[in-house]
Protein backbone atom coordinates (compact mmCIF):
# COMPACT_ATOMS: atom_id res chain seq x y z
CA UNK A 1 0.00 0.00 0.00
CA UNK A 2 1.49 3.38 -0.80
CA UNK A 3 1.23 4.76 2.49
CA UNK A 4 4.37 2.63 3.69
CA UNK A 5 5.98 2.12 0.39
CA UNK A 6 8.86 3.58 1.80
CA UNK A 7 12.24 2.30 -0.03
CA UNK A 8 15.74 2.70 1.97
CA UNK A 9 17.98 5.20 0.31
CA UNK A 10 21.86 4.97 1.09
CA UNK A 11 23.86 8.02 -0.07
CA UNK A 12 26.87 7.13 -1.63
CA UNK A 13 24.86 4.05 -2.79
CA UNK A 14 26.58 2.55 -6.60
CA UNK A 15 22.29 2.16 -7.57
CA UNK A 16 22.77 4.39 -10.79
CA UNK A 17 19.96 7.53 -10.97
CA UNK A 18 18.10 5.37 -14.20
CA UNK A 19 17.61 2.13 -12.03
CA UNK A 20 16.21 4.22 -8.96
CA UNK A 21 13.64 6.49 -11.11
CA UNK A 22 12.06 3.03 -12.88
CA UNK A 23 11.39 2.46 -9.64
CA UNK A 24 7.96 5.41 -10.38
CA UNK A 25 6.07 3.31 -12.68
CA UNK A 26 3.70 6.62 -13.20
CA UNK A 27 3.96 9.21 -15.62
CA UNK A 28 3.88 12.80 -13.59
CA UNK A 29 0.17 13.83 -12.60
CA UNK A 30 1.12 17.51 -12.15
CA UNK A 31 -0.03 19.22 -15.32
CA UNK A 32 -3.28 16.98 -15.15
CA UNK A 33 -6.70 18.63 -14.32
CA UNK A 34 -7.33 16.70 -11.21
CA UNK A 35 -3.97 17.99 -9.83
CA UNK A 36 -4.51 21.29 -11.08
CA UNK A 37 -7.65 21.50 -8.76
CA UNK A 38 -5.89 20.34 -5.83
CA UNK A 39 -3.71 22.79 -6.44
CA UNK A 40 -5.85 25.46 -6.56
CA UNK A 41 -7.77 23.95 -3.54
CA UNK A 42 -4.54 23.80 -1.40
CA UNK A 43 -3.31 27.45 -2.67
CA UNK A 44 -6.67 28.46 -1.33
CA UNK A 45 -7.26 26.25 2.39
CA UNK A 46 -2.84 27.53 3.35
CA UNK A 47 -3.48 31.16 2.75
CA UNK A 48 -6.71 30.67 5.43
CA UNK A 49 -5.20 28.25 7.42
CA UNK A 50 -2.68 31.20 7.53
CA UNK A 51 -5.04 34.15 8.02
CA UNK A 52 -6.68 32.35 10.83
CA UNK A 53 -4.51 32.46 13.63
CA UNK A 54 -3.11 36.04 12.67
CA UNK A 55 -6.87 37.32 13.16
CA UNK A 56 -6.70 35.37 16.41
CA UNK A 57 -3.54 37.29 16.99
CA UNK A 58 -4.88 40.90 16.88
CA UNK A 59 -5.78 43.40 19.39
CA UNK A 60 -8.80 43.62 18.56
CA UNK A 61 -9.77 40.17 19.25
CA UNK A 62 -11.72 39.64 22.61
CA UNK A 63 -9.28 37.31 24.16
CA UNK A 64 -6.59 39.27 23.62
CA UNK A 65 -6.07 40.64 27.00
CA UNK A 66 -5.44 37.04 28.22
CA UNK A 67 -2.63 36.40 26.43
CA UNK A 68 -1.11 40.46 26.27
CA UNK A 69 1.34 39.55 28.98
CA UNK A 70 2.77 36.73 27.26
CA UNK A 71 4.39 38.83 24.09
CA UNK A 72 7.50 40.64 24.33
CA UNK A 73 9.15 43.36 22.39
CA UNK A 74 9.65 42.70 19.19
CA UNK A 75 11.49 44.13 16.03
CA UNK A 76 9.18 43.57 13.38
CA UNK A 77 6.61 46.22 12.06
CA UNK A 78 6.85 47.51 15.47
CA UNK A 79 4.94 43.90 16.69
CA UNK A 80 5.26 42.48 19.63
CA UNK A 81 6.53 38.97 19.72
CA UNK A 82 5.17 35.50 21.21
CA UNK A 83 8.67 34.45 22.65
CA UNK A 84 6.99 32.43 25.36
CA UNK A 85 8.31 29.12 24.68
CA UNK A 86 10.68 28.56 26.74
CA UNK A 87 13.18 25.80 24.89
CA UNK A 88 13.11 28.53 21.89
CA UNK A 89 13.72 31.41 24.64
CA UNK A 90 16.83 30.08 25.93
CA UNK A 91 18.49 29.54 21.86
CA UNK A 92 16.81 32.94 20.97
CA UNK A 93 17.99 35.34 23.89
CA UNK A 94 21.58 33.11 23.27
CA UNK A 95 22.03 33.35 19.68
CA UNK A 96 25.06 35.99 19.57
CA UNK A 97 26.67 34.19 23.00
CA UNK A 98 26.66 30.84 20.78
CA UNK A 99 27.48 32.29 18.00
CA UNK A 100 30.63 33.95 19.60
CA UNK A 101 31.22 30.25 21.67
CA UNK A 102 31.42 28.65 18.10
CA UNK A 103 33.49 31.38 16.79
CA UNK A 104 36.00 30.79 19.47
CA UNK A 105 36.28 27.10 19.07
CA UNK A 106 36.70 27.25 15.55
CA UNK A 107 39.49 29.50 15.47
CA UNK A 108 40.98 28.06 18.32
CA UNK A 109 40.77 25.06 16.33
CA UNK A 110 41.69 26.61 13.18
CA UNK A 111 45.19 27.96 14.97
CA UNK A 112 45.76 24.06 16.20
CA UNK A 113 45.55 22.89 13.26
CA UNK A 114 47.77 25.58 11.49
CA UNK A 115 50.26 24.58 14.33
CA UNK A 116 50.58 21.10 13.14
CA UNK A 117 53.17 19.50 11.31
CA UNK A 118 51.81 15.85 10.00
CA UNK A 119 53.82 13.25 9.81
CA UNK A 120 54.74 11.74 6.03
CA UNK A 121 52.47 8.57 7.26
CA UNK A 122 49.67 10.26 8.69
CA UNK A 123 46.54 11.78 7.03
CA UNK A 124 44.14 11.77 9.60
CA UNK A 125 42.62 14.45 12.48
CA UNK A 126 42.89 12.10 15.02
CA UNK A 127 45.23 14.73 16.87
CA UNK A 128 42.49 17.00 17.49
CA UNK A 129 40.74 14.98 19.57
CA UNK A 130 42.71 15.98 22.47
CA UNK A 131 42.09 19.56 21.60
CA UNK A 132 38.48 18.39 21.71
CA UNK A 133 39.22 17.15 25.19
CA UNK A 134 40.47 20.22 26.16
CA UNK A 135 37.79 22.51 24.60
CA UNK A 136 35.20 20.31 26.24
CA UNK A 137 36.17 20.64 29.55
CA UNK A 138 36.46 24.21 29.25
CA UNK A 139 33.78 24.26 27.81
CA UNK A 140 31.93 22.03 30.49
CA UNK A 141 33.58 24.67 33.58
CA UNK A 142 31.47 27.73 31.55
CA UNK A 143 28.65 26.04 31.10
CA UNK A 144 28.05 24.43 34.24
CA UNK A 145 30.74 25.32 36.69
CA UNK A 146 30.89 23.01 39.47
CA UNK A 147 28.41 20.51 38.70
CA UNK A 148 31.92 19.43 36.78
CA UNK A 149 32.12 18.06 39.68
CA UNK A 150 28.81 15.63 39.30
CA UNK A 151 28.82 15.09 35.21
CA UNK A 152 32.75 14.00 35.17
CA UNK A 153 32.04 11.16 37.96
CA UNK A 154 28.99 9.74 36.12
CA UNK A 155 30.71 9.39 32.56
CA UNK A 156 34.01 7.90 34.10
CA UNK A 157 31.08 5.21 35.88
CA UNK A 158 29.52 4.77 32.38
CA UNK A 159 33.22 4.43 31.01
CA UNK A 160 34.02 1.57 33.68
CA UNK A 161 31.30 -0.44 33.34
CA UNK A 162 31.82 -0.88 29.68
CA UNK A 163 35.74 -1.68 30.10
CA UNK A 164 35.11 -3.32 33.08
CA UNK A 165 33.02 -6.12 31.02
CA UNK A 166 34.59 -5.53 27.49
CA UNK A 167 32.91 -8.36 25.66
CA UNK A 168 30.45 -9.77 28.01
CA UNK A 169 26.89 -10.00 27.59
CA UNK A 170 25.99 -8.25 31.29
CA UNK A 171 27.64 -5.23 29.83
CA UNK A 172 25.32 -3.89 27.62
CA UNK A 173 22.57 -4.53 30.61
CA UNK A 174 24.40 -2.95 33.16
CA UNK A 175 25.22 0.04 30.81
CA UNK A 176 21.64 0.31 30.52
CA UNK A 177 20.46 0.01 34.29
CA UNK A 178 23.12 2.52 35.58
CA UNK A 179 22.46 5.04 32.26
CA UNK A 180 18.08 4.55 33.06
CA UNK A 181 19.10 4.72 36.78
CA UNK A 182 21.02 7.80 36.34
CA UNK A 183 17.85 10.02 34.34
CA UNK A 184 15.56 8.98 37.26
CA UNK A 185 18.20 10.34 39.81
CA UNK A 186 18.97 13.22 37.92
CA UNK A 187 15.51 14.61 37.46
CA UNK A 188 14.45 13.33 41.24
CA UNK A 189 17.01 15.16 43.02
CA UNK A 190 17.58 18.22 39.91
CA UNK A 191 21.17 17.58 39.22
CA UNK A 192 22.31 17.13 43.05
CA UNK A 193 22.50 20.45 44.83
CA UNK A 194 25.93 20.44 46.85
CA UNK A 195 24.26 21.98 49.75
CA UNK A 196 21.66 19.41 50.12
CA UNK A 197 24.75 16.60 50.08
CA UNK A 198 26.53 18.32 52.39
CA UNK A 199 25.34 21.91 54.42
CA UNK A 200 29.29 22.82 54.13
CA UNK A 201 29.46 22.38 50.78
CA UNK A 202 26.59 24.65 49.98
CA UNK A 203 29.41 27.76 49.04
CA UNK A 204 30.13 25.42 45.89
CA UNK A 205 26.26 26.01 44.49
CA UNK A 206 27.91 29.42 44.19
CA UNK A 207 29.62 28.71 41.01
CA UNK A 208 26.60 26.98 38.78
CA UNK A 209 27.66 28.46 35.47
CA UNK A 210 26.28 29.79 32.70
CA UNK A 211 23.67 26.74 32.37
CA UNK A 212 23.12 25.50 35.96
CA UNK A 213 20.56 23.00 34.60
CA UNK A 214 23.08 20.28 33.71
CA UNK A 215 20.70 17.47 34.13
CA UNK A 216 18.39 18.61 31.29
CA UNK A 217 20.58 18.21 28.36
CA UNK A 218 22.13 15.13 30.25
CA UNK A 219 19.30 13.28 28.13
CA UNK A 220 21.32 14.08 25.11
CA UNK A 221 24.69 12.91 26.87
CA UNK A 222 22.97 9.71 27.78
CA UNK A 223 22.31 8.39 24.84
CA UNK A 224 26.30 9.15 23.69
CA UNK A 225 27.42 7.20 26.67
CA UNK A 226 24.90 4.34 25.56
CA UNK A 227 26.69 4.42 22.01
CA UNK A 228 30.03 4.70 23.41
CA UNK A 229 29.46 1.04 25.49
CA UNK A 230 27.34 -0.40 22.92
CA UNK A 231 30.24 0.13 19.97
CA UNK A 232 32.64 -0.94 22.53
CA UNK A 233 30.68 -3.94 23.39
CA UNK A 234 30.76 -4.81 19.65
CA UNK A 235 33.96 -3.98 18.61
CA UNK A 236 35.05 -6.69 21.70
CA UNK A 237 33.06 -9.06 19.43
CA UNK A 238 33.88 -8.37 16.44
CA UNK A 239 35.99 -10.78 14.70
CA UNK A 240 38.21 -8.18 13.48
CA UNK A 241 38.67 -4.25 13.03
CA UNK A 242 38.84 -2.10 10.31
CA UNK A 243 42.03 -0.31 9.92
CA UNK A 244 42.28 0.98 6.27
CA UNK A 245 38.90 1.46 4.51
CA UNK A 246 37.92 2.89 1.19
CA UNK A 247 35.46 6.27 1.53
CA UNK A 248 32.67 4.98 3.68
CA UNK A 249 28.97 6.47 3.87
CA UNK A 250 26.86 7.52 7.00
CA UNK A 251 25.50 3.78 7.69
CA UNK A 252 29.04 2.42 7.14
CA UNK A 253 30.74 4.54 9.72
CA UNK A 254 28.03 3.64 12.25
CA UNK A 255 28.16 -0.20 11.66
CA UNK A 256 31.83 -0.62 11.29
CA UNK A 257 33.81 -1.15 14.81
CA UNK A 258 37.51 0.05 15.57
CA UNK A 259 40.54 -1.36 17.62
CA UNK A 260 39.67 -1.99 20.81
CA UNK A 261 42.05 0.57 21.38
CA UNK A 262 40.30 3.09 20.27
CA UNK A 263 37.74 3.01 22.35
CA UNK A 264 40.23 4.86 25.34
CA UNK A 265 38.86 7.44 27.70
CA UNK A 266 40.16 10.56 25.68
CA UNK A 267 38.49 9.36 22.99
CA UNK A 268 35.70 9.00 24.86
CA UNK A 269 35.37 12.21 26.46
CA UNK A 270 36.19 13.71 23.42
CA UNK A 271 32.97 12.27 21.68
CA UNK A 272 30.31 12.55 24.78
CA UNK A 273 31.44 16.52 25.30
CA UNK A 274 32.26 17.18 21.63
CA UNK A 275 30.91 20.97 22.18
CA UNK A 276 29.20 21.62 18.40
CA UNK A 277 26.97 18.74 19.15
CA UNK A 278 26.79 18.85 23.20
CA UNK A 279 24.30 20.71 24.26
CA UNK A 280 21.11 19.68 21.55
CA UNK A 281 22.98 16.88 19.14
CA UNK A 282 22.34 15.87 16.42
CA UNK A 283 23.37 12.41 18.05
CA UNK A 284 26.43 10.69 16.35
CA UNK A 285 27.32 7.28 17.41
CA UNK A 286 30.63 6.83 18.98
CA UNK A 287 32.12 4.81 15.82
CA UNK A 288 30.65 7.41 13.34
CA UNK A 289 32.65 10.44 15.31
CA UNK A 290 35.82 8.35 15.55
CA UNK A 291 35.63 7.54 11.78
CA UNK A 292 35.56 10.74 10.47
CA UNK A 293 38.88 12.29 12.54
CA UNK A 294 40.54 8.77 11.21
CA UNK A 295 39.38 9.46 7.54
CA UNK A 296 38.26 13.17 7.33
CA UNK A 297 35.79 13.91 5.37
CA UNK A 298 35.56 16.66 2.77
CA UNK A 299 32.86 18.86 3.22
CA UNK A 300 32.35 21.36 0.22
CA UNK A 301 32.28 24.58 0.98
CA UNK A 302 29.14 25.20 -1.16
CA UNK A 303 26.86 22.74 0.84
CA UNK A 304 28.22 24.32 3.62
CA UNK A 305 27.05 27.71 2.59
CA UNK A 306 23.63 26.85 1.38
CA UNK A 307 23.03 24.96 4.27
CA UNK A 308 23.56 28.46 6.11
CA UNK A 309 21.36 30.27 4.23
CA UNK A 310 18.87 27.64 4.40
CA UNK A 311 19.44 27.91 8.00
CA UNK A 312 18.96 31.74 7.79
CA UNK A 313 15.74 31.71 6.12
CA UNK A 314 14.61 29.14 8.44
CA UNK A 315 15.40 31.58 11.46
CA UNK A 316 13.60 34.55 9.90
CA UNK A 317 10.51 32.50 8.96
CA UNK A 318 10.45 31.61 12.59
CA UNK A 319 10.71 35.43 13.25
CA UNK A 320 7.46 36.15 11.39
CA UNK A 321 5.52 33.82 12.56
CA UNK A 322 6.14 34.64 16.20
CA UNK A 323 5.36 38.32 14.92
CA UNK A 324 2.09 37.87 13.60
CA UNK A 325 1.19 34.39 15.44
CA UNK A 326 0.54 34.06 18.83
CA UNK A 327 -0.23 30.63 18.97
CA UNK A 328 2.06 29.88 22.06
CA UNK A 329 0.72 32.51 24.19
CA UNK A 330 -3.09 31.94 23.21
CA UNK A 331 -2.16 27.69 24.66
CA UNK A 332 -0.41 28.63 27.46
CA UNK A 333 -3.10 30.42 28.65
CA UNK A 334 -5.89 28.35 26.72
CA UNK A 335 -7.22 31.71 25.48
CA UNK A 336 -9.56 30.15 22.90
CA UNK A 337 -13.04 30.43 24.80
CA UNK A 338 -15.34 31.46 22.27
CA UNK A 339 -12.99 30.63 19.35
CA UNK A 340 -15.14 28.21 16.51
CA UNK A 341 -13.38 24.60 16.37
CA UNK A 342 -11.30 26.07 13.18
CA UNK A 343 -9.32 28.81 15.37
CA UNK A 344 -8.77 25.89 18.07
CA UNK A 345 -7.62 23.83 15.25
CA UNK A 346 -5.43 25.90 13.63
CA UNK A 347 -3.72 27.55 16.88
CA UNK A 348 -3.19 23.13 17.96
CA UNK A 349 -1.44 23.23 14.20
CA UNK A 350 0.39 26.40 14.35
CA UNK A 351 1.58 25.47 17.68
CA UNK A 352 2.97 21.93 16.12
CA UNK A 353 4.50 24.07 13.08
CA UNK A 354 6.29 26.15 15.81
CA UNK A 355 7.39 22.78 17.59
CA UNK A 356 8.51 21.50 14.40
CA UNK A 357 10.43 24.60 13.34
CA UNK A 358 12.09 25.59 16.50
CA UNK A 359 13.51 22.39 17.21
CA UNK A 360 14.47 22.56 13.19
CA UNK A 361 16.51 25.50 14.08
CA UNK A 362 18.12 24.74 17.24
CA UNK A 363 19.59 21.71 15.63
CA UNK A 364 20.66 22.72 12.52
CA UNK A 365 22.94 25.88 13.98
CA UNK A 366 24.47 23.10 16.09
CA UNK A 367 25.05 20.73 12.52
CA UNK A 368 25.66 24.06 10.87
CA UNK A 369 28.96 24.37 13.75
CA UNK A 370 30.39 20.81 13.62
CA UNK A 371 30.01 21.24 9.51
CA UNK A 372 32.05 24.23 10.28
CA UNK A 373 34.39 22.33 11.91
CA UNK A 374 34.57 19.05 9.37
CA UNK A 375 32.36 17.03 10.99
CA UNK A 376 29.28 15.80 9.43
CA UNK A 377 26.09 15.12 11.56
CA UNK A 378 22.87 13.22 10.57
CA UNK A 379 20.39 15.82 9.49
CA UNK A 380 17.59 15.31 12.29
CA UNK A 381 14.91 17.07 10.04
CA UNK A 382 14.50 15.84 6.46
CA UNK A 383 10.81 16.44 5.37
CA UNK A 384 8.64 19.59 6.72
CA UNK A 385 6.08 18.51 9.43
CA UNK A 386 3.29 18.68 7.19
CA UNK A 387 4.72 16.61 4.28
CA UNK A 388 3.90 13.29 5.88
CA UNK A 389 1.35 10.95 5.79
CA UNK A 390 2.72 7.76 7.35
CA UNK A 391 3.23 7.22 10.66
CA UNK A 392 6.34 5.22 10.11
CA UNK A 393 7.50 8.31 7.51
CA UNK A 394 6.73 10.54 10.38
CA UNK A 395 9.07 9.18 12.84
CA UNK A 396 11.96 8.49 10.04
CA UNK A 397 11.68 12.20 9.71
CA UNK A 398 11.37 14.04 12.85
CA UNK A 399 14.39 13.98 14.86
CA UNK A 400 16.37 11.15 12.57
CA UNK A 401 19.24 10.96 14.59
CA UNK A 402 17.75 10.04 17.36
CA UNK A 403 15.49 7.73 15.40
CA UNK A 404 18.91 6.20 13.66
CA UNK A 405 20.16 5.85 17.65
CA UNK A 406 17.12 3.73 18.54
CA UNK A 407 16.87 1.41 15.26
CA UNK A 408 20.36 0.41 16.60
CA UNK A 409 20.36 0.31 19.85
CA UNK A 410 17.21 -0.35 21.05
CA UNK A 411 14.41 -2.10 18.29
CA UNK A 412 17.05 -4.33 15.85
CA UNK A 413 18.74 -5.90 19.07
CA UNK A 414 15.23 -6.06 20.60
CA UNK A 415 14.38 -8.39 18.03
CA UNK A 416 13.12 -5.64 14.97
CA UNK A 417 10.78 -6.49 12.38
CA UNK A 418 10.24 -10.35 14.54
CA UNK A 419 7.61 -8.22 16.76
CA UNK A 420 7.02 -4.94 15.27
CA UNK A 421 3.89 -3.97 17.04
CA UNK A 422 5.52 -4.68 20.79
CA UNK A 423 8.64 -3.21 20.07
CA UNK A 424 7.56 -0.35 18.91
CA UNK A 425 5.46 0.27 22.12
CA UNK A 426 8.67 -0.46 23.88
CA UNK A 427 10.32 2.18 21.68
CA UNK A 428 7.63 5.01 22.71
CA UNK A 429 7.48 4.42 26.11
CA UNK A 430 11.35 4.78 26.56
CA UNK A 431 11.03 7.90 24.00
CA UNK A 432 8.59 9.33 26.40
CA UNK A 433 9.87 8.49 29.45
CA UNK A 434 13.28 9.93 27.99
CA UNK A 435 11.55 13.42 27.07
CA UNK A 436 10.10 13.81 30.54
CA UNK A 437 9.26 11.58 33.52
CA UNK A 438 5.30 12.51 33.15
CA UNK A 439 2.00 10.56 32.13
CA UNK A 440 1.25 13.09 29.43
CA UNK A 441 4.32 12.42 27.68
CA UNK A 442 3.94 8.61 28.67
CA UNK A 443 0.71 9.19 26.95
CA UNK A 444 2.02 10.81 24.00
CA UNK A 445 3.96 7.34 23.49
CA UNK A 446 1.24 4.44 24.29
CA UNK A 447 -0.69 6.74 21.46
CA UNK A 448 1.84 7.32 19.13
CA UNK A 449 2.53 3.04 19.04
CA UNK A 450 -1.56 2.48 19.00
CA UNK A 451 -1.92 4.38 15.76
CA UNK A 452 1.10 2.57 14.20
CA UNK A 453 -1.19 -0.78 14.04
CA UNK A 454 -3.80 0.74 11.58
CA UNK A 455 -0.93 1.07 8.64
CA UNK A 456 0.56 -2.12 9.43
CA UNK A 457 -3.10 -4.03 9.04
CA UNK A 458 -3.12 -1.87 5.24
CA UNK A 459 0.29 -2.83 5.04
CA UNK A 460 -1.24 -6.42 5.09
CA UNK A 461 -4.57 -6.42 3.66
CA UNK A 462 -3.72 -3.95 0.68
CA UNK A 463 -0.05 -4.35 -0.56
CA UNK A 464 0.27 -2.58 -3.24
CA UNK A 465 1.75 -5.69 -5.27
CA UNK A 466 -1.89 -6.77 -5.37
CA UNK A 467 -3.92 -3.70 -6.01
CA UNK A 468 -1.55 -0.98 -6.87
CA UNK A 469 -2.92 -1.15 -10.74
CA UNK A 470 -6.58 -0.61 -9.70
CA UNK A 471 -7.94 2.71 -10.06
CA UNK A 472 -9.31 2.95 -6.87
CA UNK A 473 -6.18 2.04 -5.13
CA UNK A 474 -4.86 5.76 -5.22
CA UNK A 475 -7.91 7.33 -3.49
CA UNK A 476 -7.84 4.80 -1.52
CA UNK A 477 -4.40 5.46 0.15
CA UNK A 478 -5.60 8.95 0.21
CA UNK A 479 -7.99 8.13 2.50
CA UNK A 480 -5.51 6.34 4.77
CA UNK A 481 -3.22 8.84 4.91
CA UNK A 482 -6.05 11.43 6.24
CA UNK A 483 -6.32 9.01 8.85
CA UNK A 484 -2.79 8.37 9.62
CA UNK A 485 -2.45 12.45 9.63
CA UNK A 486 -5.49 13.49 12.28
CA UNK A 487 -4.08 10.48 14.45
CA UNK A 488 -0.37 11.73 13.97
CA UNK A 489 -1.57 15.16 14.71
CA UNK A 490 -3.88 13.79 17.96
CA UNK A 491 -0.75 12.14 19.37
CA UNK A 492 1.41 15.44 18.98
CA UNK A 493 -0.88 17.52 20.11
CA UNK A 494 -1.44 15.35 23.66
CA UNK A 495 2.50 14.71 24.11
CA UNK A 496 3.62 18.63 23.26
CA UNK A 497 1.09 21.35 23.15
CA UNK A 498 -2.07 21.14 24.89
CA UNK A 499 -1.97 18.06 27.09
CA UNK A 500 -4.57 15.36 28.05
CA UNK A 501 -7.14 17.97 29.30
CA UNK A 502 -6.63 20.93 26.40
CA UNK A 503 -7.12 18.00 23.40
CA UNK A 504 -10.67 17.14 25.67
CA UNK A 505 -11.30 20.38 24.91
CA UNK A 506 -11.50 20.17 21.73
CA UNK A 507 -12.37 16.88 20.89
CA UNK A 508 -15.76 17.88 22.84
CA UNK A 509 -15.95 20.91 20.60
CA UNK A 510 -15.19 19.41 17.28
CA UNK A 511 -17.81 16.50 17.77
CA UNK A 512 -20.40 17.81 20.03
CA UNK A 513 -21.27 20.64 17.87
CA UNK A 514 -22.65 21.51 14.11
CA UNK A 515 -19.93 23.44 13.31
CA UNK A 516 -17.56 21.23 14.72
CA UNK A 517 -18.60 18.26 12.26
CA UNK A 518 -18.65 20.82 9.53
CA UNK A 519 -14.68 21.46 9.88
CA UNK A 520 -13.96 18.39 10.25
CA UNK A 521 -15.63 17.31 7.34
CA UNK A 522 -13.90 20.26 5.38
CA UNK A 523 -10.60 19.25 6.78
CA UNK A 524 -11.21 16.13 5.83
CA UNK A 525 -11.01 17.36 2.39
CA UNK A 526 -8.31 19.47 2.59
CA UNK A 527 -6.32 16.79 3.99
CA UNK A 528 -7.22 14.35 0.75
CA UNK A 529 -6.34 16.60 -1.87
CA UNK A 530 -3.13 17.59 0.34
CA UNK A 531 -2.16 13.76 0.77
CA UNK A 532 -2.44 13.29 -3.39
CA UNK A 533 -0.03 16.08 -3.72
CA UNK A 534 2.45 14.31 -1.20
CA UNK A 535 2.17 11.15 -2.92
CA UNK A 536 2.98 12.54 -6.43
CA UNK A 537 5.77 14.62 -4.55
CA UNK A 538 7.30 11.36 -3.49
CA UNK A 539 6.89 10.05 -7.13
CA UNK A 540 8.96 13.04 -8.82
CA UNK A 541 11.47 12.35 -6.32
CA UNK A 542 11.71 8.85 -7.33
CA UNK A 543 11.64 9.90 -10.74
CA UNK A 544 15.30 12.18 -10.05
CA UNK A 545 16.40 9.50 -8.20
CA UNK A 546 15.93 10.46 -4.67
CA UNK A 547 14.92 7.67 -2.97
CA UNK A 548 13.57 8.02 1.34
CA UNK A 549 12.40 6.14 3.72
CA UNK A 550 9.73 9.03 4.82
Amino acid sequence: MRLIDLTVHIPGSSRSRLAISQESEHPARWRTLEFRIYAVFIFITVLIMGWIPITLSSPTHPNYPKFRHRLSQGWMFGRPADNSDAQYRGFRNNFIPLTLAAGAFLLAKFIRTRLHTPSATSHDNTYLLRFNFGASIVMLVALHGTSILKILPILTGNYLISKSFGGARAGPLFTWIFNLGALFMNDRYGGYKFGNMAPSLAFMDSFEGIYPRWHVSFNITMLRLVSFSMDYYWACNASSSAESVAPMDEKQRQAMSHSVASYSYLNFVSYVLYPPLYLAGPIMTFNDYIWQHRKPLSIPRSSVVGYAMRFFFCLLTMEFVLHFMYVVAMKDTKAWIGDTPAQIGMIGFWNLIIVWLKLMIIWRFFRLWAMLDGIEAPENMVRCMANNYSTFGFWRSWHRSYNLWILRYIYIPAGGTNSVVLNTLLVFTFVALWHDLTFRLLAWGWLASLFVVPELAARYVLPESKYGHELWYRHACAVGAVLNILMLMTANLVGFVVGIDGMSFFVEQLFGTTEGWRFLGVAFVCLFAAAHLMFEYREDEKRNGIIRKC
